[in-house]
């Protein structure tokens, strides 16, 4: 019955006008529907997305995509903005980012594409001697962090010269390495080299040196003292001069910052053995003259008077010369200088009681008495004393200059 029905409606051309005015007007509609649609292209972490939509609002078109805008997010786009055909939304998600600055951090948001990107977005300035724990063209990435150590001055003293270093911390060997400053293996630094630097923290380096030093000391002789009965009572004369000995000694000197600190004496070299100063000291006792004998004269082989007298049994006996005598000093334009005779006497120091011989005459060292000078040792010789002569040693020259020429009785005592 029904198959009747629909078949007998197939065949009424009115029901079939009917059925095709009604598709028709449904196809115009739901085209007209279609073409009322907005094209929106929505970019979102560089991928693009279009679609057509009769959302009215920004807002509308997100939900539909089912995207979620944060907080800190960048939209190109206000929420409640009007869709238009064509429309470009555009839609940044912000990172988290950690910077740690010397140790203290925080957190930041942002949608900057790279490091040197967030800094300057963040307003955080860096100096050339700031440390920067990444490149500054280092991208952006969920939860990235940043360490940022600022630089500090520090001065080091090196040896008394400082200068002010730029430094972000790490140990005091660490520093010294950056800046090129080599410590020799006696050298002082403080605080010690594992320390750490800080904003506080003032460098110290002693320069430590050893070195040798040698210095020549003199060594002084000793005084020794003799009786002598061929002398005067209270009379002394010096037999043979002392002569300081010489001491090389070896020291090991600590020097800290150029300045010596501590010398001890490691070793001690005697380089000359001093001599002793032999010094007579007169014992004999004055007794009167009494003549007992005839002075007999003679010639002697140079054709001089000589004579011998007799005395008591405490008078001296010897040979007698006739001498043509003259005078000197030490301090003659024809000296050297040095005050010494020929024997090595030391004139300046003993001036007294010295005459200059003809050692074929009078043998060097010989005790003699002259006329009108006192008693006397041969210790001296001058290249005019030949034969019969005598040069009488004065302690100035004022005197040996009025001395003059002067024929003299030279006694041969010992």
């Amino acid at each position: 019955m029904k198959r009747l029905k629909i078949s007998h409606l197939l065949n009424n051309k009115d029901f079939i006008y009917a059925l095709s005015l009604f598709v028709f007007i449904g196809f115009i509609c739901t085209s007209f529907y279609e073409l009322s649609k907005a094209e929106v292209t929505v970019v979102q972490e560089g991928e693009s997305t279009t679609v057509r939509t009769h959302a009215k609002t920004v807002e509308d078109v997100l939900n539909e995509l089912a995207i979620e805008v944060g907080e800190h997010d960048e939209l190109s786009h206000e929420l409640n903005d009007l869709v238009n055909r064509e429309m470009k939304i555009e839609h940044t998600i912000a990172n988290q980012v950690i910077v740690s600055i010397d140790g203290n951090e925080q957190t930041y948001y942002t949608t900057s594409d790279t490091v040197e990107e967030f800094l300057a977005e963040q307003d955080i300035e860096l100096t050339e001697n700031d440390q920067l724990s990444l490149a500054a063209n280092t991208k952006i990435d969920d939860n990235l962090v940043i360490g940022i150590d600022k630089a500090f001055q520090v001065t080091i003293n090196d040896a008394g010269e400082e200068q002010q270093v730029w430094t972000t911390g790490g140990s005091v060997q660490e520093l010294l390495a950056e800046y090129d400053i080599e410590l020799d293996e006696l050298d002082r630094v403080e605080p010690e080299q594992t320390a750490s630097v800080g904003k506080s923290t003032d460098i110290e380096i002693t320069r430590v040196e050893k070195v040798t030093d040698v210095v020549e000391e003199e060594q002084d002789y000793s005084l020794v003292k003799r009786n002598d009965s061929s002398l005067e009572k209270g009379k002394e004369e010096v037999i043979s001069e002392g002569e300081p000995g010489l001491v090389e000694k070896h020291y090991e000197v600590v020097l800290e910052n150029g300045e010596e600190v501590s010398r001890e004496l490691v070793k001690e070299e005697v380089k000359k053995e001093s001599k002793e100063k032999v010094v007579a000291i007169g014992t004999k006792e004055n007794q009167p003259i009494t003549t007992t004998a005839s002075a007999n004269t003679s010639s002697n082989s140079n054709g001089t008077a000589s004579k011998t007298v007799s005395r008591g049994d405490n008078e001296e006996k010897g040979e007698t010369l006739y001498m043509k005598a003259t005078a000197y000093n030490w301090d003659c334009a024809s000296c050297d200088g040095r005050g010494k005779t020929s024997t090595g006497y030391n004139l300046k120091e003993n001036p007294n009681g010295v005459v200059a011989v003809d050692p074929s005459v009078i043998p060097l060292g010989t005790k003699v008495w002259v006329e009108g000078y006192g008693y006397a040792v041969a210790r001296d010789t001058g290249g005019n004393i030949k034969g019969n002569k005598i040069d009488l040693h004065m302690p100035t020259k004022q005197k040996a200059e009025s001395y003059g020429m002067k024929t003299v009785q030279v006694r041969i005592v010992e």
